[in-house]
């Protein structure tokens, strides 16, 4: 069974009605409960667990020490190249935005990986737009040989491939994957994919899956904040998680909790998703799915970022760019989206030494 059997399984309950049956004592119960059920996640992201979330953080953290002790991964994005295919309406990558189009040659990544390793980051991710002809996956692995120079660990994001074609990647020296299926709605995921391969539900959903069974060392899951009603986006996004991490044992799985931003177009998001519903998704995550990384990304503000060290966040960005070349070109193409935490890789190491957490700036050595 594939995640979209399960997913087909949920899709048609009533999960309002369900959250409006709720009583505070459901709540209490998940609060204070080992491995939880399906239905205990869901009653942690209902309305009347908002009345609970210091409750919630207690317990997040308590696992979140147990797990993973007092540490912060950190990363940092290398945008490669922003041609796309897709017309997806609230993405500034968007084939119809009148936007500078460039790929990076060798060189430019060698630049790049250059200024962002003296930084000390030994973990890079790699990203372009979804287009198979302008960043093929010979192009992704010649970079991949560039990069491997000065990263121990290089995760793509990047166009959904088949098995095969991740399992190159994963010889290459790829050893991470990330993939944000946007909506899972699949009603309104139609309605935000207008053309291009994107618009195959299916497809990308099953992508984690296949690049476990190509043996990535980890990868990482997501909805896109804003696009659809967040209980129901975040209640997937957990499930989908929790399928990967028990059928691939093996495989580190990670939860990302990215918001729309503003970008190049007009869309404006469907549904707001306040700091403090946000926190409730983090927490409810973190109870459901003890063992996942949860990372949080500079699309949030520097101190709203500060205030979840401690809170079940295990992985970071810092010192980002969402724009082609944006370490080392002089001339950048268009940015994806606004980030909002633009302080430096010291700045971030410094803020989490201040709050007594140890900056983990390597994990990972290929042998």
């Amino acid at each position: 069974m594939s995640f979209y059997e399960k997913y087909l399984s949920w899709r048609d309950k009533d999960i309002d009605g369900f959250c409006k049956e709720l009583g505070e004592e459901d709540v209490i119960r998940a609060i204070n409960k080992e491995n939880l059920s399906e239905r205990e996640f869901l009653a942690l992201l209902s309305p009347k667990a908002a009345k609970h979330l210091e409750a919630m953080a207690r317990r997040a953290r308590q696992l979140t020490l147990q797990h993973f002790g007092r540490v912060m991964f950190l990363y940092t994005p290398m945008y490669l190249a922003n041609f796309c295919v897709n017309q997806c309406v609230y993405c500034g990558f968007n084939t119809t935005n009148k936007i500078v189009r460039k790929r990076l040659e060798p060189e430019e990544v060698e630049r790049e990986a250059q200024i962002i390793s003296a930084t000390g980051l030994r973990h890079i991710l790699i990203l372009t737009g979804e287009s198979r002809e302008k960043s093929s996956l010979e192009y992704i692995i010649q970079c991949v040989q560039v990069l491997k120079k000065y990263f121990t660990s290089i995760s793509i994001e990047v166009y959904p491939m088949n098995t095969g074609e991740y399992k190159q990647l994963v010889d290459a020296g790829v050893d991470g994957f990330t993939i944000y299926q946007e909506a899972y709605n699949e009603e309104v995921y139609g309605t935000l994919h207008l053309k291009g391969p994107k618009s195959n539900y299916p497809y990308r959903l099953d992508a984690p899956e296949r690049a476990c069974m190509a043996s990535m060392r980890s990868v990482g899951i997501g909805a896109l904040l804003g696009l659809d009603n967040w209980i129901s986006e975040a209640f997937f996004t957990g499930l989908h998680a929790h399928y990967l991490q028990d059928k691939y044992a093996d495989t580190e799985i990670s939860v990302s909790f990215p918001r729309i931003r503003p970008h190049k177009g007009q869309f404006q998001p469907k549904c707001h998703v306040s700091d403090k519903e946000l926190v409730q998704i983090m927490l409810a995550m973190r109870l459901f799915i003890p063992r996942a990384g949860l990372t949080i990304s500079t699309r949030e503000r520097a101190e709203f970022r500060d205030n979840l060290v401690g809170m079940g966040i295990t992985k970071m960005s810092a010192g980002s760019s969402t724009e082609v070349g944006g370490h080392a070109l002089e001339q950048k193409s268009e940015k994806q989206f606004d980030i909002s935490d633009k302080r430096s890789v010291d700045e971030i190491r410094n803020m989490l030494y201040s709050k007594g957490y140890q900056p983990v700036f390597k994990d990972w050595q290929a042998i």
